[in-house]
């Protein structure tokens, strides 16, 4: 079948994983080892993720009110997202190009991953409304978060190689988010070997692909099998398919910088 066949060539790509994860343990500067496995994730990614979107690292978030991110692992954009300053691989985007974010761990415990949960929080929170309105177009919104929204609001997702005990990560997890809204929580939380944590229905077990309010948190522990890269494909897969933008409009990014001075008109 061609879900045997795609689960067996993902179960394939974790093995080489985590070799290659295995590999970058022997570089010296804990720079270079953790740029590595960024490059890992942000490879996988750009496998499995639906055409019109990309990954990128090394980059910085900027809003119109002057909010700069914290440097993100992974930032996923729309790929028709202006380069703006791209030097020696750096990247500063507009937050309205923004999708998402991938935090990308070496061995999440739980100061990284309240740390990943701020820096979604944060990025989540940054406005998003440098876009140009398109007459006469019915106006789309997304619902997400238990509320709706008037764009593609960022989502937060932490990857990791190796963690601490995946039931003790989910509840240092839940008790962060029992006193922020849903809005602020992250997507999912995915362990290379281990499995996975996402919010889904408490009642019937079914998964969300974004939290909302009395949404339970689901601890799924990884077939031995397919790892967990197959479950995350497929969540990645219908997250960002459904990803969209209203054209950017640089203008906003001006703000009260003069753009010239009137010297001549002609009327015909």
């Amino acid at each position: 079948m061609a879900t045997d066949k795609l689960g067996n060539i993902l179960s394939s790509v974790a093995k080489r994983m985590r070799a290659d994860f295995e590999q970058s343990r022997n570089f010296n500067h804990n720079g270079e080892a953790g740029t590595s496995r960024e490059v890992l994730i942000q490879q996988f990614l750009s496998g499995y993720l639906p055409a019109h979107v990309e990954a990128v690292h090394n980059v910085e978030v900027i809003s119109t009110d002057g909010e700069v991110s914290p440097q993100s692992d992974i930032v996923i954009i729309d790929r028709g997202t202006p380069p703006f300053t791209s030097l020696a691989g750096f990247r500063i985007i507009p937050n309205e190009c923004v999708y998402g974010m991938v935090e990308v761990k070496t061995k999440l415990d739980k100061q990284q991953l309240l740390d990943s949960c701020e820096k979604i929080s944060r990025l989540r929170r940054m406005p998003k409304n440098a876009y140009r309105p398109i007459p006469g177009v019915i106006a789309r919104t997304t619902a997400a978060y238990g509320d709706t929204y008037d764009h593609f609001p960022t989502s937060g997702v932490v990857v990791a190689f190796d963690s601490l005990d995946l039931c003790t990560i989910g509840k240092h997890l839940m008790e962060w988010c029992k006193t922020r809204n849903p809005s602020e929580w992250p997507d999912s939380v995915w362990v290379v070997g281990k499995g996975y944590l996402q919010w889904g229905d408490p009642q019937t077990g079914v998964l969300y692909r974004s939290p909302r309010a009395g949404a339970a948190l689901f601890q799924i522990d990884a077939d031995p099998d397919q790892d967990v890269l197959l479950p995350l494909a497929i969540h990645l897969n219908i997250h960002f398919s459904e990803a969209w933008m209203h054209p950017l409009n640089l203008a906003n990014y001006a703000g009260d910088r003069p753009l010239g001075k009137y010297a001549r008109a002609w009327n015909v």
